[in-house]
């Protein structure tokens, strides 16, 4: 099998292959469909299939965010994908001159391959990605300041790894913000908002992240809750139904203790958000909603664990931002009562002799 046919097996908008040990979600019956109304659509595993959003002109990224997109999705393509991304990342005025058999040609690819391309990083076709690569040619050569990434190696003086990583965190948090589909991140605030109950599962790194969230909620009045005890996790999601919100946060996509009780609560009926890095990864099956967070380029000293952490936050904190918004009027009192519950605790205690 060639590798071009191996790609269209690979890759099919609106199809996705379950991964090991994961089943696909079953169909809702017709009863179960009369019962509690059609889902929202987005990015929804259960209207398509697929994590990935659709290349509309409401979600195609711009210019600025074609660079952090073709980060963001570099990892999860073919190899002969990723050599078309990485030649309109690396050189996006060269490749807006060319044709989609040009670039293929430049690529050692095939006019599928790149059109393909196109249509996962958010393109509907390769004559759109050429404008945004216009764009892009013509925002750097007005003098925009390009992006620095910079390795912290062992030797490195304090002050260098202090420069580097505020760097690279300024540059995970824009590119985060740049590939985030605002529609997605307005449907989950609007579930969340009315939800009767949110859970919010993660484990490691993404497990504090989850705990973040869910004791912001907790300070507005949301009857929220952390679970990283993958066990509790599944049994608690046993117990959710239409109305409630499950809300996964896993950066690779495919961590077993997250997907598990997300499966749970999607064939429960709760309306289900991925927050991950990899929008193509196993938990996107099961989410109604997916949330892309900035893939940073890990290091011997910098592991996944923390950028992927920065862009975390960087999401939920909108999350957090736009609940508190939509329950004002009862988010306000609640967040006041629990400063005042807590200021005598920042009193400054008298000094003892």
């Amino acid at each position: 099998m060639s590798s071009d046919l191996k790609e269209n097996f690979a890759f099919r908008p609106g199809r996705r292959a379950a991964g090991p040990g994961t089943q696909p979600p079953a169909p809702r019956s017709a009863g179960e469909t009369a019962r509690n109304g059609p889902r929202q659509s987005g990015s929804s595993a259960r209207e398509t299939g697929s994590g990935a959003p659709s290349a509309t002109a409401a979600n195609r990224p711009g210019p600025t965010a074609l660079a952090a997109k073709v980060r963001t999705m570099a990892p999860s393509m073919t190899r002969s994908m990723q050599r078309v991304a990485e030649a309109v990342a690396n050189d996006p005025a060269g490749c807006a001159q060319l044709t989609v058999t040009g670039l293929a040609e430049r690529t050692g690819t095939s006019e599928a391959t790149v059109v393909r391309t196109s249509r996962l990083l958010g393109y509907p076709g390769y004559r759109d990605l050429r404008l945004a690569l216009a764009g892009l040619a013509a925002q750097q050569e007005s003098g925009a300041a390009p992006a620095v990434t910079a390795d912290i190696v062992v030797d490195d003086p304090i002050a260098d790894v202090v420069a580097k990583l505020a760097l690279d965190e300024q540059q995970t948090l824009a590119d985060t913000a740049a590939a985030l589909d605002v529609a997605q991140v307005e449907a989950a605030v609007s579930a969340m908002a009315t939800a009767r109950r949110i859970d919010v599962y993660g484990v490691g790194a993404s497990g504090l992240v989850s705990q973040d969230l869910a004791q912001k909620l907790l300070r507005i009045g949301m009857v929220a809750h952390s679970h990283v005890d993958p066990h509790l996790a599944v049994t608690n999601a046993v117990q959710m139904r239409a109305g409630d919100v499950a809300l996964a946060i896993t950066h690779s996509g495919r961590t077993v203790d997250v997907i598990e009780p997300l499966r749970v609560a999607f064939d429960r009926g709760a309306t289900t958000i991925a927050i991950t890095g990899r929008p193509d990864g196993e938990v996107a099956q099961y989410a109604d909603h997916v949330l892309t967070t900035s893939t940073a380029r890990e290091s011997e000293l910098r592991p996944a664990a923390m950028s992927s952490r920065t862009s975390q936050l960087l999401v939920v904190d909108c999350l957090f931002i736009g609940v508190a918004q939509r329950t004002y009027e009862t988010a306000a009192p609640a967040l006041s009562a629990s400063y005042e519950a807590l200021a005598h605790r920042h009193s400054p205690r008298p000094r003892t002799r």
